[in-house]
């Protein structure tokens, strides 16, 4: 009797050009589980959804990985700035809004008027705690789909020593 794994991913697929940077831990990987190159390619030829799954268990342990030694977040848009600061129980986000429809933060100008201009009545800034709803590193990846990316905080703890000051 064949027992069947349903493998449900946590997060997404790696890319092409992911897989490919990440060629030597993919290798690795497939050798904890005993297969090497020769065999490797046979199943990806033969047993295409195998592959496919292997693939998936490899990104969700990659996206883990990245996932939880992520520290901060950013997210910009033309008019809003949103900062996390991801901690193991809590995710503290400050927001920075500009009300001046001519400031587009997307570009290098709006973004150096703003940090001339945190003073202004033209910059809002909000802040806010709460709990994770689900697994921290789920919402994290589900702020990172949406358009977030991984920072160093510069960012977060400019604006939180502004905030606390």
């Amino acid at each position: 009797m064949i027992a069947l794994i349903f493998f449900r991913m946590k997060y997404s697929q790696l890319t092409k050009e992911q897989f490919e940077s990440l060629h030597n831990e993919f290798a690795r990987f497939l050798a904890t589980q005993s297969i090497d190159v020769n065999e490797w390619n046979q199943i990806k030829k033969e047993k295409p959804k195998v592959a496919e799954d292997e693939m998936n268990v490899f990104s969700d342990v990659v996206w883990d990985d990245v996932l939880s030694k992520t520290e901060y977040l950013e997210h910009f848009s033309p008019r809003v700035l949103n900062l996390f600061k991801c901690e193991k129980e809590n995710i503290h986000r400050i927001v920075v809004q500009i009300t001046n429809k001519e400031i587009n933060l997307l570009e290098q100008e709006g973004y150096e008027w703003l940090l001339k201009n945190t003073q202004s009545k033209e910059v809002e800034i909000l802040e806010g705690t709460k709990g994770y709803n689900e697994e921290r590193n789920t919402e994290l990846f589900d702020l990172i789909q949406k358009g977030s990316s991984i920072s160093k905080g510069e960012l977060f703890e400019y604006f939180n020593k502004l905030i606390t000051s």
